[in-house]
């Protein structure tokens, strides 16, 4: 029995020679075969297709398919081949191969799940889901990604954990982000959503259950196992990984601190926002602003009641957790933080009324009399007394510091001598200016204040001297005083 392809193959010679014998000689066959498929033609009968010739698996099909289905379409061929050995089964590996995957095919065709699309709603449904960050100063951190399912907008927030508190500061940031709150949100079976199942039924957090009278959404979780009813968060968190987490594939480098990812989670959220999506073809940027007309507001104060203990910043800068004193930035000096424990961390959290819930700082937990202080909380310090630039309180000080920086130097290093009648040689200089100009006075009082010399005429000396050369100081074994050999002569 030839096969479809064939058999055209002969028909095709047959018009081409007119002859039976010679369309024959062109294709390779006898011509009792082209005489059968010209008749088939001309009665306007359908060609036969090629038969399946019987194997030898034939006979253990029923067996085959039986294992199939038993194990939902997860047997190994190689497996099936050893249990058919003892049944008398004489076929090669290769045979059972070819017969456990057409059960399969079989199996699967029958089982398969039928997949209706998912047209959204304007401000019906977001989703949300978490991905592992990148390592920011050997701290694992993790990506919260969430999107708008119509206007397929996106939100990708960096934490340090993902926890109950962070998980509300998270959603009201990004429901600040989106300028308004959908019905519905769609997650994981998460503890922070998700308590239990009962008979299929998932049991919620009685905390989320606040938070979601609080903004008016109803958050629901999607079906155990079953990653198609989230597939658009997921696809979220792999392109948010994919364009954030350093890999050999993108080549990123490690960021330096947790503020640096911060700033790539905004950049990465601004470009995918704004180019079109390849299937609406549109910018999610532009489709939000068409959302948002369906969105409901979110409340002006955020949910505070996750986020712990409140306190106020002292003037110092710290507030006081568990009797311990801990730094936050001296922006918020007056400023009342929310602070709760989280492990072995204390976390503080500022409530900015347009940003939202913001981590401010974490600091290792620590005990009474050991408070966790942090320099970047501060700014730079004051200079101390020895440190401090000289300042004109008068016009004769005025005249003298306009000297130049020589004079600064002098006057500093006259006062910690304690140089007597500082006053009328800074005159002095002042006149020595108007004679011999500003820069030769000023390039000796530099000298004067590297050798010390804070006499009368010392200045003077130096000027008309026109010492510009670099100073010497004697050695400690250096003396004044004149030999001895004179005195060798008394006796």
């Amino acid at each position: 029995m030839k096969s479809q392809e064939e058999a055209m193959q002969i028909l095709e010679a047959y018009d081409l020679t007119g002859s039976e014998r010679a369309a024959a000689a062109l294709v390779g066959c006898s011509h009792h075969t082209v005489a059968h498929y010209v008749a088939k033609r001309e009665a306007n009968q359908p060609l036969e297709r090629a038969g399946r010739r019987a194997r030898i698996a034939d006979p253990y099909l029923a067996k085959i398919e039986e294992w199939v289905e038993r194990s939902k379409g997860r047997i190994r061929a190689d497996v099936a081949h050893r249990k058919l050995a003892p049944l008398g089964y004489e076929g090669s590996e290769r045979t059972t191969r070819r017969a456990v995957a057409g059960a399969k095919r079989a199996w699967r065709a029958g089982h398969r799940r039928i997949y209706r699309p998912w047209i959204p709603e304007p401000g019906m449904w977001f989703q949300w889901d978490w991905g592992a960050g990148p390592r920011v100063r050997e701290k694992d951190t993790l990506l919260f990604c969430a999107w708008l399912a119509w206007s397929r907008f996106r939100v990708v927030l960096p934490t340090l954990d993902r926890s109950f508190q962070t998980l509300v500061a998270c959603l009201d940031a990004t429901l600040r982000r989106f300028g308004g709150a959908p019905i519905y949100g769609l997650t994981d079976n998460e503890k922070t959503v998700t308590t239990e199942h009962v008979a299929g039924i998932a049991v919620r957090n009685p905390e989320l259950v606040e938070v979601s009278r609080y903004y008016g959404v109803t958050f629901a979780s999607c079906v155990v196992a079953d990653p198609e009813s989230k597939g658009g968060s997921e696809a979220t968190v792999r392109l948010a990984k994919a364009d954030l987490v350093p890999t050999q594939a993108n080549l990123l480098p490690d960021y330096p601190s947790f503020s640096a990812l911060e700033r790539a989670c905004s950049q990465f959220c601004l470009e995918v926002n704004e180019r079109p999506h390849r299937e609406t073809r549109r910018a999610p940027a532009e489709m939000l602003l068409e959302e948002q007309r369906c969105l409901h507001p979110v409340p002006k104060a955020p949910f505070t009641a996750a986020f712990g203990e409140t306190r106020s910043v002292s003037f110092a800068s710290t507030i006081s957790f568990g009797g311990v004193r801990y730094s936050v930035p001296h922006q918020l000096v007056g400023e009342r933080v929310w602070v709760r424990r989280h492990g072995g961390e204390v976390v503080v959290v500022h409530v900015d009324p347009a940003a939202g819930p913001v981590e401010v700082v974490r600091h290792a937990l620590s005990t009474p009399g050991r408070p966790r202080i942090l320099e970047e909380h501060y700014p730079p310090r004051p200079p101390g007394p020895l440190a401090r630039a000289p300042r004109a309180a008068s016009a004769e000080e005025a005249a003298f510091l306009s000297i130049g920086e020589g004079a600064k130097a002098w006057l500093i290093e006259a006062a910690a001598a304690g140089a007597p009648r500082i006053r009328s040689r800074m005159a002095e200089a002042v006149s020595l200016a108007k004679l011999h100009g500003a820069e030769a006075v000023d390039r000796a009082l530099g000298q004067a204040s590297a050798a010390g010399r804070f006499a009368d005429g010392d200045l003077a000396a130096i000027v008309a001297h026109g010492e510009d050369g670099e100073l010497t100081r004697p050695r400690e074994d250096h003396s004044l005083q004149p030999g001895t050999a004179a005195w060798g002569a008394l006796r």
